[in-house]
């Protein structure tokens, strides 16, 4: 899988003759090959594309590096040589680079060493990775149903005396076991008052009976992410605690209703923002409803309150309301859905109705 071509297609409106790319999400966007790092690097022409690597990876990248010329580095020819080297023959005279990742220092080392301009596109490529084909939403699926996999296996082992970090540890084995090839972010596993924590990181804490245990994971496959959210309770759930799931559930199904392509990001999460507002949790819900997901698990477009673009068809977001009680409790609850014309597809499977272990 690569997209070489559907880069190419674009540099002539950007008014470029060629990309350059760097960073490792892009890097493997375009060539369909990962390494790490800055450990490569792509460049894509009007004419043609090019991967360029060090021994390391020349054996590796030629096997899946598809329809592009494969160059590369040595003693004294690093990759700003090989780079001129194609500008010379190209006449290149514009070359886009990834001004939302490249670091000041290369960004300085690529600009002495080559006779073109730099000119910032990474509004390019992220405009290209909003919108998933076929492959892309393929291996999404299958990434999900890996991290679903796992989550069925660890609502087995969650009982009173369980840690935190026992379960983030149990979740990232069993993703790997089923076969990821890497976790999407580290595991978010928080319990009771930790739960108002939205981003808490796992610890030592034992869970407790009448907790919430609140599990946020993801994993990569072929390259692309997965990420899904469950709560759950133990052993019973307090009036509170039931009333605070249902509403971040309706909450949800609200704003998924409210999806599809051509409506804003600030629409689809005004629509999940309203029910939680209208329960009295309105000051609790402090982040947007999502965000998209591929390459990167955070990536463009957002469902937020400030995106007052229309979502393209095609793209994959992240639906994950949550209400979070300092000291008491948080509920938050992730799918992931594709945006069509007419609505959306929902790629989660796993239940979402209040479970009690």
């Amino acid at each position: 899988m690569n997209h070489f071509q559907k880069i190419t297609a674009q540099l002539e409106s950007h008014d470029l003759d060629a990309i350059l790319l760097t960073g490792e999400a892009n890097r493997f966007y375009g060539s369909g090959f990962h390494s790490a790092g800055t450990d490569g690097v792509a460049l894509v022409t009007r004419k043609r594309a090019y991967y360029f690597t060090d021994s390391r990876y020349t054996e590796a990248a030629a096997r899946y590096v598809q329809e592009a010329e494969l160059r590369e580095i040595g003693r004294g020819r690093g990759y700003g040589a090989l780079v001129q080297e194609v500008v010379s023959e190209e006449r290149i005279r514009r070359m886009g680079f990834e001004d939302a990742y490249m670091t000041v220092q290369d960004h300085e080392r690529y600009r002495k060493a080559l006779s073109c301009d730099l000119v910032p596109a990474t509004d390019l490529l992220w405009d290209l990775r909003m919108v998933k084909d076929d492959e892309e939403i393929e291996a999404m699926v299958a990434a999900q149903r890996i991290a679903e996999r796992a989550l069925t296996e660890i609502l087995e082992e969650i009982r009173p005396g369980t840690t935190e970090k026992e379960i983030a540890a149990r979740l990232q084995y069993l993703m790997l076991h089923y076969g990821a090839s890497d976790m999407s972010f580290d595991p978010i596993v928080v319990s009771g008052p930790n739960g108002s924590l939205p981003h808490g990181v796992p610890s030592e804490k034992a869970i407790q009976r009448g907790e919430f245990v609140t599990m946020d994971f993801g994993c990569i496959y072929h390259g692309y992410c997965s990420d899904m959210t469950r709560t759950v309770a133990v052993g019973f759930a307090t009036e509170e605690m039931q009333t605070v799931y249902n509403t971040v559930l309706s909450a949800q199904k609200a704003g998924i209703a409210a999806a599809k392509a051509g409506v804003t990001g600030g629409e689809v999460d005004g629509a999940a923002r309203a029910v939680i507002d209208a329960a009295g949790y309105g000051e609790y819900f402090g982040h947007s409803f999502g965000h998209g997901v591929g390459v990167e698990i955070h990536e463009a477009p957002n469902a937020s309150p400030m995106n007052e673009k229309p979502l393209p068809a095609g793209a994959v977001i992240s639906a994950e309301p949550g209400i979070y009680l300092p000291g008491k409790l948080g509920v938050r609850i992730e799918d992931v859905i594709i945006l069509t014309p007419e609505g959306c597809r929902n790629i989660t499977k796993a239940p979402k109705e209040l479970l009690i272990l």
